[in-house]
């Protein structure tokens, strides 16, 4: 009896194992997941199967060696012997498999070894068993069909259980339909809301991923919503303006499908009364589902364009019951497949996946001014840059370019816990940190959460750099240049100077500081101080802690259309820059400070410099301060008028001492190993003059005539930027043919793409076409660059072939005409296959189409152009007023910019 229990459900088992089996198969030569929900019965039945094999299997097969192990038939038991511990095999790797309790496998080599065990021991099996009865009894083949009935009885049983199919969303659509989401982008697979409770259930994360989950609760995306003060007293006066404006408050789903998405797709966040305080899903923010149910990514355009779907999951995932919620964590971790599949896909791990909403642009609902308008962007920040070793126009690259955002953003995290793996900067398992260090210190403060914030400290120190670079006597940019500095220098009493300060962002994929850059606050903080008082000073805080206005700021300076500064992230109002001073990855700002040497005094002087950054500044903390409710609001924020207490993070620093009228002092020499080489700092000094436009041109050649002479080949490269810039023609074409001969060789894409823009503007169209394709067509694989990205370069080749099309036109040369038109199309319509958005792609093509005759295709990119060029009547409509209304941004908005340490301002 024993024995028929025993190959009846070793015969069920075998039958279910070949579908599982065939079905892992399928998938492996497919690239399809067929892994649905009756798969997953079909494994729970597996599962149940070979627990149940556990007794009946151990009991017979002890005590049939028993009564077997003396009989003459000496091969039949030894293999007998063979089959029984076979058998055991199975149950125990099945149980391997299973990862319960303490003797769960984590290493994915191990378990992978496992996995083949099990696989492939029922082959064993049956050979075994045959091999057995041939030398043994008659085999009885009436079992077989026993073995059938019991068969069809749970394939019954596994059809009527199928009706626990764990979704819980309700087939309920927006009345509007699709309208319900616009103007968002994001959109639900079914176009019908999802469950709140589907997309908040984070303890289901939890169970298994309890170190990620814990990660993602101190993230800045958890407070991604209402529970957050700053975007929650902002988006109020969203919904406020658009309801009065519109009747309604759907311009303010724009915001909604990044911040908001639990009350955004489950209908809630529409209603203009909705709770935003005691409302449940006002406090999910960005939960593990949301991100994790996002099916697709549509397009390059960020603004939240995405497909979410309600996750499948294995059944009970939604029990309360502790004991199928046991099954339903039995199930993921025996066969994780289909869950890895339904939770994680390939473009989680790209930066796209980022830039669905790390890339803004805001619609005419919202501004009720013009139809598109660039916000916030991340992601072509990066795109763009060096460190993605995409973009081939930097003035730094990395050893090795950093593939993605989630290699900076979310450093690895120690755990053996479900899901783990072996990462080499651990040299040990491990995951990617949900935890997404970066600079949000005002949430993690607000929270009480001191080791959020120190992390984030962690993460900016270092990040960018402070250079008290040289002096330039009489105060003036053009005066006589002591450079570089170490620790000291000499200067005269009564002569005044320009304190040459440089920032240089170091370990940034992307501008500093991109993002909120109307509302952070990053500033430099330069004193001098002579015999312990304070002589000079720039970036001091008053009682309040707020910052000096005529500071030097890293920030934009936002205006709406009457001018005045968009200081409370009001989105609907923004109109126009006053200025941005944003730095791109890999490059320096200099600043000039002028001192003049005090006459009363011969004591030494000392200059400090601090870069400092904080999350918030002061006018913006008071009008979120305002928006508060102290009687209902869980976060203690402070009172409007109350000090800025919001932490400080001092990012860089640097210091110097002046000695006056020869006094003498000892030289300190730079440390060497903490220092920067001499050649590096001279060609931040001049990035930062150069990037700061046509103003300080003549002296960024200077600094780079000076890394020349160091023997870098940095100095004539950048040195032809700056006499292109100038329309010095021959000059940059000279400095290019000097660093295509040092020693070490130049980037070749950067220098080709000089080389390509200098030869287009010589009129050498064909070189230069050549030059910029070669741009394009290299790649790197060792150090991760592939050049074919970068889109800017492609619009300069685009431009040169339209060149050579209308010379061609010119001389009378058709065919060649239509060539080269044609190839210019294609380079437009491959930017706009990485930025869609792109103004100078969608104007050639609307003039090409023109050429071709194609008049319907000329008027769409015409449309497109109108309708992502920028205003160039807004600065004139703003500026004026605001230049007006705040003298100190004024000042700093203008090209040439000098702060008075000694300024009564101050």
């Amino acid at each position: 009896m024993v024995l028929h229990v025993v190959l009846i459900l070793f015969g069920v088992l075998l039958a279910n194992g070949l579908y599982l089996t065939s079905i892992t198969w399928l998938q492996h030569f497919t690239g399809r997941i067929y892994e649905d929900h009756f798969y997953q019965l079909m494994f729970l039945v597996h599962v149940g199967l070979g627990l149940l094999l556990i007794v009946p299997t151990v009991g017979f097969g002890i005590v049939h060696m028993v009564r077997s192990r003396k009989r003459r038939n000496r091969r039949a038991v030894k293999i007998g012997y063979a089959l029984f511990a076979v058998s055991i095999a199975i149950l125990v790797t099945g149980l391997l498999l299973m990862r319960v309790g303490s003797i769960a496998i984590v290493d994915p080599t191990s378990r992978s070894f496992v996995y083949w065990a099990h696989l492939i021991a029922p082959l064993a099996v049956i050979w075994l068993y045959w091999l057995h009865r041939l030398v043994g009894p008659r085999i009885k083949w009436d079992i077989g069909k026993r073995v059938m009935l019991a068969t069809a009885v749970l394939v019954a049983a596994m059809v009527a259980f199928q009706a626990s199919d764990p979704r819980i969303s309700e087939d309920k659509a927006p009345l509007q339909g699709e309208k319900y989401f616009e103007p968002s982008l994001a959109r639900t697979a079914t176009g019908k809301f999802i469950a709140a409770e589907t997309l908040m259930n984070d303890e289901y994360c939890l169970r298994c991923h309890e170190d990620l989950s814990n990660s993602a609760f101190h993230s800045a995306h958890r407070l991604s919503s209402f529970n957050n003060p700053a975007y929650r007293a902002s988006v109020r006066e969203t919904r406020k303006v658009s309801l009065e404006r519109m009747g309604s408050v759907q311009a303010s789903r724009w915001c909604a499908g990044c911040h908001d998405p639990v009350p955004f797709f489950s209908g809630e966040f529409d209603d203009p009364n909705y709770d935003d305080v005691d409302n449940p899903t006002a406090h999910a923010g960005l939960t593990c589902v949301v991100c994790h149910s996002i099916q697709s990514v549509n397009s390059n355009v960020g603004n939240a364009d995405y497909t979410i779907a309600e996750p499948q999951h294995y059944p009970f995932a939604y029990s309360e019951n502790p004991l199928l919620q046991s099954l339903n964590s039995l199930m993921v971790k025996a066969k994780p497949r289909f869950h890895k599949h339904e939770m994680l896909k390939p473009f989680h791990k790209k930066a796209e996946f980022c830039s669905v909403c790390h890339k803004v642009s805001l619609p005419g609902e919202v501004t009720n001014y013009k139809d598109w308008l660039r916000g916030q962007n991340h992601y072509d920040s990066y795109l763009l840059s060096g460190v993605s070793g995409h973009g081939a126009r930097s003035f730094y690259y990395p050893p090795k370019a950093q593939s993605n955002c989630n290699e900076c953003h979310m450093p690895a995290l120690a755990t053996d816990e479900f899901g783990a793996k072996y990462m080499e900067e651990l040299s040990g398992l491990g995951v990617h940190s949900h935890f997404f260090p970066s600079a949000n210190t005002a949430l993690a403060y607000w929270m009480d959460d001191e080791e959020g914030v120190q992390r984030h400290r962690e993460f900016l120190r270092g990040t960018m750099r402070v250079d008290l670079f040289g002096l330039r006597k009489e105060g003036k940019v053009d005066g006589e240049l002591i450079a570089p500095l170490d620790d000291a220098a000499e200067i005269e009493s009564g002569e005044s100077y320009l304190i040459e300060t440089v920032l240089r962002t170091l370990t940034l994929g992307h501008h500093f500081t991109q993002g909120t850059t109307d509302s952070n606050e990053i500033w430099i903080e330069l004193t001098a101080t002579q015999a312990g008082k304070v002589i000079g000073k720039s970036g001091h805080r008053d009682d309040r802690e707020a910052v000096n206005p005529d500071s030097h700021f890293v920030n934009t300076f936002m205006l709406d259309r009457e001018g005045n500064r968009i200081n409370r992230r009001n989105a609907q109002d923004i109109f126009t820059p006053l200025y941005s001073h944003q730095m791109p990855p890999g490059a320096g700002q200099t600043v000039h400070y002028r001192f003049t040497a005090p006459t009363d005094s011969t004591d030494p002087i000392e200059i400090t410099a601090k870069l400092f950054y904080r999350k918030f500044d002061t006018e913006y903390l008071d009008y979120i301060r305002r928006d508060r409710d102290p009687e209902r609001d869980l976060l203690d924020i402070g009172l409007p008028g109350e000090p800025n207490d919001l932490p400080i993070v001092e990012i860089a620093s640097d210091r110097l001492t002046l000695y006056m009228d020869e006094q003498t002092h000892e030289e300190n020499a730079a440390s060497g190993e903490d220092a920067f080489p001499t050649w590096q700092r001279w060609n931040d000094y001049g990035i930062g003059l150069l990037l700061k436009g046509k103003a300080e041109l003549k002296q960024a050649a200077e600094a780079f005539r000076a890394v020349e002479q160091l023997g870098r080949y940095d100095g004539p490269l950048n040195l032809a930027r700056v006499q292109f810039a100038e329309g010095d023609l021959d000059g940059a074409t000279d400095s290019l043919h000097r660093a295509a001969e040092m020693d070490p060789l130049p980037p070749s894409w950067t220098h080709s793409w000089l080389s390509g823009v200098v030869n287009r503007q010589q009129g050498n169209l064909k070189t230069a076409a050549e030059s910029l394709r070669s741009v394009l067509n290299t790649k790197i694989v060792e150090r991760g660059f592939d050049f074919s990205l970068d889109y800017a370069v492609r619009n300069q080749l685009g431009l040169t072939l339209v060149d050579l099309f209308q010379r061609a036109e010119v001389q009378g040369d058709e065919e060649t005409a239509k060539k080269f038109l044609a190839q210019a199309q294609s380079e437009f319509e491959q930017v706009l296959e990485i930025d869609s958005e792109n103004v100078t792609a969608h104007a050639n093509l609307a003039e090409i189409f023109t050429w071709s005759g194609d008049s319907d295709r000329a008027e769409h990119h015409r449309t497109l152009h109108a309708k992502y060029k920028p205003d160039n009547n807004a600065a004139e409509v703003a500026i004026p007023a605001a230049r007006r209304r705040y003298p100190a941004a004024n000042r700093a908005a203008e090209s040439l910019v000098i702060y008075d340490l000694q300024s009564d301002q101050n």
